[in-house]
């Protein structure tokens, strides 16, 4: 038989670029899965949460929830005496008693907070007095102590997991989370391998001099298997073209990836090749100028991939991974492969406590310098998007207290590589960001949501830290947003509209003023530091209607508080009242843009970003069907 030679050896870049012009690499149809089977499969929806996680305002520790200013001044020399109401409220129950001002009621961990409480007075500083009637606290508490508001981890509408996630433990806790029993996933692509050669045994088999056992069969199924294909080992060919082609016409009729190993260095009685060609168009690329690897021959079957591997193991995977590992996470709508400890530099000062180690969850993005920079993820104890999205933690020594801001300190990944992200997002939270960034995955960037508030975005923006950071800050001297607050260096792009406003129960018929008006009514506030409070705060002046001092951090918390009757004003943004069925009374609009550092500028994320927020894009439409004004000008 006379030997055939190479077609051609051509570059890399070349090979891939010719041979994927000829396969079909759209991402592979969705199936339904339960959630007990959805572990390391790719979502091929977004997923937004049904419900508000936690969806009550609970209580984080054993103890007695009150009115935090009823506490103040407490200590031991000194204690604080409040009537004890009878109600004792267990987890699984909804409080029906008011705590009022120098009251208190028995509250679990995962309790229910009830009407009038603001914070939990934890029981190893109280004390019982008068047959039980009295309730001694020797330790004053501030407004939101010990309680975890609700919507704080996840909020009614928020965009969970987005599409082309792959599913870890962390991912299928938030879909059970949120109440997820079947999940909509790409199906997984199935890969058929053939093994051929006259020399090729199957492990277990006796071994004679001349013989070699496949190992090349088990790496590519197990490589497959991990790039979350389902590898289907045909089995071990001759090198008899009949046996070959049998083989291979079997492979055809149930697979997405067709992978022969052997037989691609034109040697005397290797026929893969030969049987490949028959394909149509068969052979596009055989030879490519890599070491090792060159005799690989890149083919197409009608758009499906058909790869001849070199035989020799190391060959083989280095071209695996080169040139079909892609593919198997394109037709996932995966893009890169995502590694142990990595050093990095903390944000922001975090403090610990004396006498323990703690673990603090961290996510990392890349600073101006270069350097990482870890960004605590945490939520509090019970929070499951904190585990979902970190990369990391860190070890905290028992003997620190205080970790400074920009201290070098060592993160170990959990459970994969560290991918860095196309778009680094840091700054305020909105519904309406995750259509932004869906828009951007949907184009096949990644991004990395990091949710610090307005303030802490614009330093990270002035950091170099980085991309983008939302913010809607309002400038008291100018009444404008966000554009004169900018650092030097960092420049706004223009993003939407948000209507703030007033929300009450949908029985509720008072305007504003009459609600202010009424010295019975319970307002919910926001945070210091929020956009949203600095509006609240002019609007109230120097009234302190009861519920002042109850500060949750979102405006889901929010709604949720007003539709559960823990308060009956509140305010927060129009999207976010219609999802929870709310009456809304609209105040004035804020401007929710992103700030850009300059260097940041040009970079390909976000150059999309700025055309896909251009009027009249299909995302400015989509920002308007969810409710947020985003074709109002300035």
């Amino acid at each position: 038989m006379k030997q055939s030679q190479f077609l051609d050896v051509i570059d890399r870049d070349e090979a891939e670029a010719r041979w994927t012009a000829a396969l079909d690499l759209n991402v592979l149809p969705a199936e339904v899965v339960h959630l007990g089977s959805s572990l390391g499969r790719i979502l091929a929806e977004d997923v937004r949460a049904d419900v508000d996680v936690p969806s009550f305002d609970r209580s984080n520790m054993d103890g007695f929830a009150v009115q935090a200013q009823a506490t103040f001044g407490a200590m031991e020399e000194a204690p604080v005496r409040l009537r004890h109401n009878h109600e004792v409220i267990s987890t699984g129950m909804a409080p029906t008693d008011e705590v009022k001002l120098g009251t208190a009621s028995t509250i679990a961990t995962g309790g229910m907070l009830p009407r009038g409480a603001d914070a939990v007075v934890p029981v190893e500083y109280t004390d019982l007095e008068d047959e039980g009637r009295v309730v001694v606290v020797t330790r004053a508490v501030v407004p939101g102590g010990a309680v975890s508001f609700a919507g704080t981890d996840i909020g009614l509408g928020e965009t969970v997991l987005f599409r082309g996630t792959r599913l870890t433990s962390r991912e299928t806790g938030m879909l059970a989370a949120v109440g997820r029993e079947h999940v909509r996933v790409v199906r997984r692509p199935r890969v058929a391998i053939l093994s051929t050669g006259n020399e090729i045994v199957e492990p277990g088999a006796p071994m004679r001099p001349g013989l070699v056992f496949d190992s090349n069969a088990r790496i590519l199924c197990d490589a497959v298997r991990e790039l979350g294909g389902e590898p289907w080992f045909v089995g071990t060919f001759r090198d008899e073209e009949t046996s070959v082609h049998a083989g291979l016409e079997r492979a055809r009729r149930d697979s997405d990836v067709i992978l022969l190993s052997g037989g691609t260095s034109k040697g005397e009685g290797d026929l893969n090749a030969q049987v490949v060609a028959q394909l149509d168009p068969g052979i596009l690329v055989h030879g490519v100028a890599l070491k090792p690897g060159k005799p690989i021959c890149l083919a197409s079957d009608g758009g499906r991939p058909v790869v001849i591997l070199p035989g020799f193991p190391t060959s083989a995977v280095f071209t695996f991974h080169e040139f079909v590992a892609p593919v198997v996470r394109r037709l996932q709508g995966l893009r890169a492969d995502r590694a142990e400890a990595v050093p990095a530099r903390m944000a922001v000062q975090i403090a610990s406590e004396r006498g323990r180690h703690e673990y603090l969850l961290v996510g990392l993005v890349e600073r101006a310098d270069g350097e990482l920079a870890a960004y605590p993820m945490g939520k509090g104890s019970g929070s499951v998007t904190a585990f979902s999205r970190a990369d990391g933690f860190v070890r905290i020594d028992r003997n620190t207290e205080i970790v400074d801001a920009d201290a070098e300190v060592a993160v170990t990944l959990i459970g994969r590589e560290l991918e860095p992200a196309d778009l680094v997002v840091i700054g305020s939270h909105c519904i309406g960001l995750d259509a932004v960034a869906a828009a951007l995955l949907a184009e096949g960037f990644t991004v990395k949501l990091v949710s610090v508030g307005s303030q802490g975005g614009l330093a990270a923006a002035g950091r170099g830290e980085c991309d983008v950071a939302p913010i809607h800050l309002l400038d008291t001297e100018t009444g404008e947003y966000n554009r004169p607050l900018l650092p030097d260096g960092v420049r706004l792009l223009r993003g939407y509209t948000r209507m703030q406003g007033v929300v009450t129960r949908t029985r509720e018929t008072r305007d504003v003023e009459a609600l202010l008006a009424d010295p019975e009514v319970r307002m919910v506030n926001r945070n210091r530091g929020a956009g949203t409070r600095v509006l609240i705060d002019r609007l109230l002046g120097e009234r302190r209607p009861p519920g002042h001092a109850y500060e949750p951090r979102s405006h889901n918390a929010v709604a949720a508080a007003v539709s559960q009757g823990r308060a009956d004003w509140g305010v927060t943004i129009e999207p976010v009242a219609a999802r929870a069925r709310l009456r809304f009374q609209p105040l004035r609009p804020e401007c929710y843009d992103f700030a850009i550092p300059d260097d940041r500028w040009e970079r390909p994320a976000v150059r999309a970003l700025r055309r896909l927020l251009e009027d009249g894009s299909p995302l400015r439409a989509e920002l308007r069907r969810l409710g947020f004004d985003a074709e109002e000008g300035r």
